[in-house]
């Protein structure tokens, strides 16, 4: 532990040495040109054009992020972005909480929405997928913490926008890349791309798969994606994209305190008899055309559609889900002035529609000579119908060259249908929350145009998921309400030494009222209730920096923090009162940093680290996780073979130091019988891995 908090020590002091060493450096290197920081570009559905014209906090990942580890895992990646913590248990299952806000979903994540394009990739049960698309089919990702973009429905966690991965070299190209390592892991991915002057294909197949460390963890997957443009014009093109992905991952489930500290590659005995998985095919597609009406008007309108078929043994029963969705989205963007003021402006509305049917059976794996699940009779069978539109509108008042203001509006109506056929039928059950109006205000100040400083205040909901809409009788409960609160926060961005160093903080404040709980009353039962109050407030901080050493070495480091405070303010659940005590399932405060050391020859060594604080496993507070330290070393060599034929080679070690740590923790589990809790899905001990990647530019 003394060794792991002497090198923590060491490599942030490093980090920092080099960020303040930059300065005097320079001076004696003048014939070395610095390579500045780029000025990051957001999507272009933003109403900014850029990050440092932006009044909130969006954390960026950009396609060099997202491929720096071994490109098969998003947590390692996603967790680099301040005030974001993605819990992962072997890409099986995951969870991901802004700034607190859904640590303590069961399983999943919700209260944060997802776009793969302008395609949503939260389902109309509030339940948000990311880690099917593989990394080496997206572009960028941006994550709006907070609610502060009325533009993707004002939710309470936030927003995360998947770029897809579009060819910006006229021409052909094609690549392939292989990953291997510990553990079984192996992946291949094949790339074609073409582009033309009106046109352009991108088409990927990739294959991932894993033994697992753990029993009964076994991970397939497999997906295609096509993504492109046609008919470009000068004011107009239409995009399409499309990903198929198959998935069969099998569930070692979570394991007590006394197994976790023993034998953490055993999983749980049922799940392991039973061979519980969960297998599904999953379609999106999506049609989207942009086109400039006039000079100051243009319109973007998109198409969609959402499948999933999904078969999930579990000890307790045998899980069969059929989702359909579609929708669309139409936002016009223009500009105008009033007097001497410009203004920009978004205004449009986003409808999705789904239909789900879900059916349970008795498993048989008792019975089944230690061969796992076996299918018996229908238990239950259930269909919903669930739909909302967003109405919304956002502009940006350019006061002066040094002052803007931002304003945004979205109102939001949603509708659910329910009907239970087993185990008895029941009449179909029709639903609607209220509206929900959520105003958002911004003030943005530029002293100069490589500083940013910003206020803003806003208001965001989250919508209930099915379980915590329902009685213990399977009944929509009409007294639930979404979640909803008030977000304040204050933040800066700032560029020093000529653009070779990028700083950025933000401090934020926000409480939720009419927090929703899923009581589980049964294996896979629950009944909800809003329950009180939570409070969040904290800081981010995130430093990036780039310094040539000399003609021979350059060097890239970032670090990136958030201390934060989250807790029950009014919470009373059962009788139990927890106002006061820490939030469940979020680390208040964590820690990532990296550096890489690039040679003009195409070798390189990077090196990442990342501090996670204990966690509270239950609402009460009497257990927690351990806080971890995690390193991760990578090294590698970028060649030419011949003209426009281009390789790279890389190794790389995670967890260095072998350490032990929970990857993923079940908020609230709950003891049957005489066992104890399961709260824990043990992390990836040590394990190595190789890349091989071949690329050719016709």
């Amino acid at each position: 532990m003394i060794l792991k908090k002497y090198f923590f020590l060491v490599f942030v002091t490093f980090v920092f040495q080099n960020t303040f060493a930059q300065e005097q450096k320079s001076k004696s290197i003048d014939s070395v040109q610095t390579e500045k920081l780029e000025e990051i570009a957001i999507s272009s559905l933003h109403i900014n054009d850029s990050l440092q014209n932006a009044p909130a906090s969006i954390g960026i990942l950009s396609k060099k992020d997202l491929l720096q580890n071994n490109a098969t895992d998003i947590s390692t990646v996603i967790n680099m972005i301040p005030g974001v913590f993605m819990q992962s248990s072997n890409f099986t299952t995951t969870r991901i909480s802004i700034r607190g806000i859904g640590a303590r979903t069961t399983y999943g994540t919700n209260k944060i929405r997802a776009f793969y394009g302008s395609i949503p990739l939260t389902s109309g049960n509030s339940e948000t997928v990311i880690d099917d698309i593989d990394l080496e089919n997206i572009g960028q990702i941006e994550v709006i913490k907070g609610p502060l973009s009325s533009i993707y429905g004002a939710g309470l966690g936030g927003a995360i926008l998947i770029s897809p991965q579009l060819s910006k070299t006229k021409g052909e190209n094609a690549g392939i890349s292989s990953v291997f390592g510990s553990y079984g892991l192996f992946k291949n991915s094949i790339n074609y791309s073409l582009t033309e002057k009106k046109s352009s294909l991108n088409i990927s197949y990739h294959k991932l798969k894993t033994d697992g460390w753990r029993e009964n963890s076994a991970y397939n997957r497999e997906g295609i994606t096509l993504a492109g443009e046609l008919f470009k014009k000068q004011n107009s093109k239409l995009t399409y994209f499309t990903n198929y992905t198959y998935l069969k991952a099998f569930i070692p489930s979570s394991i007590s305190k006394q197994v976790y500290d023993n034998n953490p590659q055993l999983g749980a005995p049922t799940w392991v008899a039973s061979k519980g998985f969960k297998e599904y095919k999953s379609t999106l597609a999506g049609l989207a055309y942009e086109f400039k009406i006039n000079e100051n008007l243009s319109n973007s309108t998109s198409i969609f559609v959402n499948y999933k078929d999904s078969n999930e043994p579990r000890p307790f029963d045998i899980l069969r889900q059929y989702t359909f969705g579609t929708g669309g989205r139409t936002q016009f963007s223009g500009k105008f002035k009033i007097g001497k003021t410009e203004n920009q402006f978004i205004a449009g509305i986003e409808y999705f529609t789904d239909n789900y049917n879900g059916n349970t059976f008795e498993n048989l794996y008792k019975t089944n000579n230690g061969q796992g699940s076996l299918q018996g009779k229908e238990l239950t069978e259930t269909d919903q119908k669930r739909h909302f539109y967003n109405i919304f509108s956002q502009i940006r008042a350019l006061l002066s060259e040094k002052f803007e203001l931002q304003a945004g509006l979205n109102y939001n109506e949603t509708h659910f249908e329910l009907t239970n056929f087993l185990p008895q039928k029941t009449s179909t059950e029709k639903y609607s929350y209220d509206g929900i109006l959520s105003p958002q205000l911004s003030f943005l100040f530029k002293p100069n145009q490589e500083q940013t400083l910003y206020f803003s205040a806003s208001r965001g909901f989250s919508l209930p998921a099915t379980e915590e809409t329902l009685t213990s009788t399977g009944n929509i409960n009409p007294d639930i309400k979404p979640e909803s609160g008030y977000n304040f926060e204050v933040g800066g961005k700032f560029y020093f030494f000529g653009k070779n160093l990028y700083t950025e903080f933000a401090v934020y404040r926000m409480e939720i009222k009419d927090l929703l709980v899923a009581k589980r009353i049964g294996d896979d039962q629950y009944e909800g209730v809003n329950a009180g109050k939570t409070f969040h407030e904290g800081i981010e901080i995130s430093v990036k920096h780039n310094w040539s050493i000399n003609r021979f070495f350059s060097l890239n480091s970032y670090i990136g923090a958030s201390l934060g405070k989250y807790e029950f303010k009014d919470f009373v659940d059962n009788g139990n009162d927890y106002s006061g005590n820490k939030l469940t399932g979020v680390a208040a405060n964590k820690v990532n940093a990296g550096i890489m050391l690039n040679t003009n020859l195409g070798l390189y060594l990077s090196s990442d680290f990342q501090f996670v604080d204990k966690i509270p496993l239950n609402d009460a507070n009497s257990v927690y996780s351990d806080s971890y330290m995690i390193i991760n070393l990578k090294t590698g060599y970028r060649f030419e073979i011949l003209p426009n034929l281009n390789a790279q080679l890389a190794f790389g070690v995670n967890n260095l130091t072998d350490e032990k740590y929970t990857s993923l923790i079940l908020p609230n589990a709950v003891a049957v019988g005489n066992s104890t809790p399961r709260y824990y899905y043990p992390g990836l001990p040590t394990n190595y891995y190789g890349n091989v990647s071949i690329n050719y530019l016709f």
